[in-house]
């Protein structure tokens, strides 16, 4: 059966064979005056507002008038504006929405632990306006994947009728394993977009608060903060013992020599790559309950899950000086990678869903 499926994208599509015969990626535009004011008045959030333009309309308009396509997924809230355009050109196409997170759930809980009054305000004057965007986006598509089961349920509460399907965030297994691991004990690596406010909030949160206990536990050991853009509260934490790293060509050398990562989030939706790539590199991970969320874990046997400042530092104590424990956490998260989370499986499971939407209408 030939297939034609169109991919839009906010992020760049995955380095895997996927099944979409092309894909458009839309740059969103820089949270500029004009769209925080525009989205602080509403009815679109500011993340829905930095993704949409005419001229990408015309676009996709005319990139959709020109093949006739089964399928078109967007991914996520942040395009829901384009539906609209697909729906207009292209009626007889199926519209997949792949959801990274569940956007208005990072807000809320953002609302709740942002310290500075003006943020939390903001927070909770564009959370409900998200949620309000996803709703319509659950009504206006034929299908949804989410990562977890529980981001599945959240939205059927939404939306009863909602066609969803768990497909869950994947990782080139073999991209990464085959980077040999140097395995330093005295280094712990984070990695992640250093622009994104929940890891801006868990970098400093972490050295401010776990960072002097382990330093008192263990003489020498280095924290590494690895991932693009910086920002200033980022840069700032930058010492002998805390590196500061900026946008690097290839993370495996960083996986490589890491004794441990760690995953202090205490803000977020979805489910983390980081975790994934540092399974399918052989690391051994600690992480929060909050930054372990809708990955299939086993504590103590995939990954160390620890909460408070004390018992993240015991956990990266344990993990860097205990070499049995190290080894069945390397073991166990990079079988557990391998055996659900590499992307040939993943994709397979997604492709899977566009045919099916094309047997449907064919019926």
């Amino acid at each position: 059966m030939h297939y034609a499926g169109l991919c839009i994208t906010e992020t760049p599509p995955p380095p895997v064979d996927s099944g979409f015969s092309q894909s458009l990626f839309l740059r969103g535009k820089a949270y500029s005056p004009v769209n925080i004011f525009r989205g602080i008045t509403g009815p679109l959030p500011v993340t829905v507002l930095n993704y949409t333009s005419l001229r990408t309309k015309k676009e996709l308009a005319q990139l959709l008038a020109k093949e006739r396509f089964d399928s078109v997924q967007i991914e996520g809230v942040h395009l829901v504006e384009y539906v609209d355009v697909i729906r207009e050109v292209c009626p007889h196409a199926r519209i997949v929405s792949d959801w990274h997170n569940i956007e208005s759930e990072i807000v809320w809980r953002y609302a709740e632990t942002a310290g500075d009054p003006l943020r939390k305000l903001m927070a909770r004057r564009t959370a409900p306006m998200i949620e309000r965007a996803e709703n319509r986006l659950l009504r206006s598509c034929d299908a949804h994947s989410v990562v977890s089961a529980r981001e599945r349920e959240k939205l059927l509460l939404r939306c009863p009728d909602a066609r969803i399907h768990v497909v869950p965030n994947g990782v080139d297994v073999s991209y990464y394993s085959d980077n040999q691991p140097v395995g330093n004990p005295a280094e712990i690596l984070f990695v992640g977009s250093m622009d994104y406010h929940a890891n801006v909030e868990a970098v400093v949160w972490f050295v401010a608060s776990v960072w002097p206990i382990l330093k008192a536990a263990i003489p020498g050991v280095v924290f590494r903060i690895a991932g693009r853009d910086p920002s200033p509260e980022v840069r700032a934490l930058a010492a002998p013992d805390v590196l500061v790293t900026g946008t690097v060509d290839d993370i495996r050398p960083f996986y490589a020599r890491a004794g441990a990562t760690v995953v202090p989030l205490r803000v977020g939706s979805g489910t983390r790559l980081k975790i994934l790539e540092s399974m399918a590199a052989g690391v051994p991970v600690v992480s929060t309950r909050l930054g372990a969320e809708g990955i299939e874990l086993q504590d103590k046997s995939d990954i160390f899950l620890a909460e408070t400042p004390a018992e993240i530092a015991e956990a990266l104590q344990r993990v860097l000086t205990d070499k049995v424990l190290a080894d069945r956490l390397r073991s166990g998260g990079h079988a557990l990678v391998n055996r659900l989370y590499d992307w040939p499986i993943v994709a397979a499971q997604l492709y899977s869903i566009h045919t099916g939407l094309r047997t449907d209408r064919s019926r």
